[in-house]
């Protein structure tokens, strides 16, 4: 009979806490705000489909604006809609498989979120790229129509992004060497029942 290891609660895991947290925040805002460029309008309730035009309208978010057809040419965004659609079938099930995992302090999802927070920080850095490169408005970015935001707005959307990039490159670091620390026992165990 094997020794089960005792659930250790959430509130005193203060990582997976902030994991579980970020997870159960990112995804009503990945349902309701992100993958809304990949539904079928027919499938979008009303009271749903203003949420990204309210948030562009505010943000000027030239990724969000470009996936939705508000600006520019949709050819030009097909990189990001690539990077919704991992959003919607991989990230969003890892949200939910994530928080279980964390609920039950189960080493066994460390993998799957390692490999989420790799994906995720290597598709944000090119949305950040995005966002820096984008022109600050004036009045010759307005005459000739090219998309700009306000030096407020990039500041607003560079406090958005950056947390989506930080944290996920933090857990990356972090899952890794659970799971190092995890393959060293189990190679450890291994080795032992070996020599005897």
């Amino acid at each position: 009979m094997t020794a089960t290891k005792p659930r250790i609660p959430l509130s005193s895991r203060p990582l997976d806490l902030i994991y579980f947290t970020f997870f159960l925040i990112h995804l009503p805002a990945s349902l309701l705000l992100d993958c809304q460029a990949l539904y079928p309008s027919w499938l979008i309730p009303s009271f749903i489909s203003g949420l990204p035009k309210m948030y562009t309208d505010f943000s000027a978010d030239p990724l969000i604006n470009g996936a939705m057809g508000h600006v520019g040419e949709a050819s030009h965004f097909i990189w990001f809609k690539s990077f919704l659609a991992v959003e919607a079938f991989f990230q969003v099930p890892v949200f939910i498989l994530g928080m279980r995992g964390l609920w039950k302090d189960s080493p066994s999802i460390y993998v799957l979120i390692l490999v989420y927070a790799a994906s995720t920080a290597t598709t944000t850095l090119p949305c950040l790229a995005v966002l820096l490169a984008t022109p600050v408005t004036s009045a010759q970015t307005i005459a000739a129509g090219i998309p700009s935001i306000t030096s407020f707005q990039r500041l607003l959307l560079l406090s958005s992004y950056v947390p989506f990039f930080l944290l996920p490159l933090f857990m990356t670091v972090d899952m890794a060497l659970r799971v190092l620390k995890l393959v060293q026992a189990g190679a450890a165990a291994t080795a032992y029942k070996k020599s005897q």
